[in-house]
């Protein structure tokens, strides 16, 4: 079937608008300058000798893998929004994946194959602009999750099974998924970017003021490393930090308030940092430190994208109700004709 409009080949497919905010030039820059000074000063450190042979091996390796990290991030999304939806899936299937064989829920074949077959369909709904249909997901594999397996007759551990594989697609399945269903903005380009920057900085800014200013431990048994003093420190520079970036994504509309924009701070990175700690929670759980060794120095994917989780389904919202619903303006069902 033909697109619905130029409007939205464009936005799926075409790379050519991928640098016309420049909040997204200025993203860019600043990452592209944060890689180069990080990279020689730990290769410059190691060269030096002011590090142990073990400590320069995982920064290198950290590092490494942060500029194939960031490729396979920034990449999808300056092609385009079609690019990114299915970048979103895998992602979704590979943090599920994880989760699954962290809690024991990965030889449970069918609530495995109902999260893949709802994931794929939240992807298409992404794709479509059937914003019904993505919303319909999560109640439709959250009832296919309950009742697919009755027909096993095995009541036996039917609570938990039901209940980690109900948990796994509503947080990696369909939260994730709200990061495709933002691709229906035109400014998902450096939406998207902003969000993400802001939830990898939310942790930096965590771990640096913790330990720069230490005191109490704030939750001890959970996640030893974190201090209130960094938690704190944290919601403030990632506040500011989204708040300026936000003030220039959305100006002239009604999100640029100081409010609003306090707000949207306020949100990603509480929830990001409620992410991080509900993921530390599971690990503790079931005894691992990572979910798997998928990207070298950084563990799995939950590793290395916990902290993301829940601030997808809240910004989309958040600015839905400021906004309308994100990507109103554009066509809607444009492969399934609406």
């Amino acid at each position: 079937m033909m697109l619905a409009a130029d409007s939205s080949f464009t936005r799926l497919f075409d790379p050519r608008l991928a640098f016309d905010h420049p909040v997204t030039i200025g993203i860019f820059v600043f990452i592209a300058a944060g890689i180069v000074i990080s990279g020689a000063a730990i290769y410059g450190a190691a060269a030096a000798g002011k590090l142990k042979a073990a400590t320069a091996t995982e920064l290198k390796l950290r590092w490494q893998s942060w500029c194939v990290l960031l490729f396979a991030i920034a990449g999808p999304i300056l092609l385009g929004a079609a690019y990114t939806i299915v970048a979103v899936v895998i992602l979704s299937l590979l943090c599920y994946r994880e989760y699954a064989r962290a809690v024991g829920i990965s030889g449970h074949f069918v609530i495995n194959f109902i999260v893949f077959v709802c994931t794929l369909m939240a992807g298409f709904a992404c794709f479509d602009h059937y914003d019904r249909l993505f919303f319909a997901c999560g109640a439709l594999g959250t009832g296919l999750i309950v009742v697919g397996t009755i027909h096993q007759d095995q009541p036996k551990g039917f609570n938990q099974r039901v209940a980690l594989g109900l948990f796994g697609w509503l947080l990696f399945g369909y939260s994730l998924g709200y990061l495709g269903l933002m691709t229906n903005d035109p400014r998902f380009r450096p939406l998207l970017l902003t969000i993400i920057l802001a939830v990898e900085m939310n942790d930096v800014f965590a771990y640096c003021c913790g330990k720069t200013f230490k005191g109490p431990k704030l939750l001890p048994t959970t996640s030893p490393g974190k201090t209130i003093s960094g938690s704190v420190g944290a919601m403030v520079l990632t506040t500011i930090l989204v708040g300026v970036l936000m003030h220039y994504l959305f100006r002239g509309t009604a999100v640029d308030h100081w409010s609003k924009l306090i707000t949207l701070g306020v949100i990603i990175s509480g929830l990001g940092q409620l992410g991080d700690l509900t993921l530390s929670s599971i690990k503790r759980d079931v005894g691992i430190k990572d979910f798997s060794a998928a990207i070298p120095g950084h563990g799995g994917f939950l590793d290395r994208f916990d902290s993301l989780v829940f601030v997808p389904p809240a910004v989309y919202h958040y600015l839905s109700l400021v906004l309308g619903p994100l990507g109103s303006d554009e066509p809607i069902r444009i492969f399934t004709g609406g």
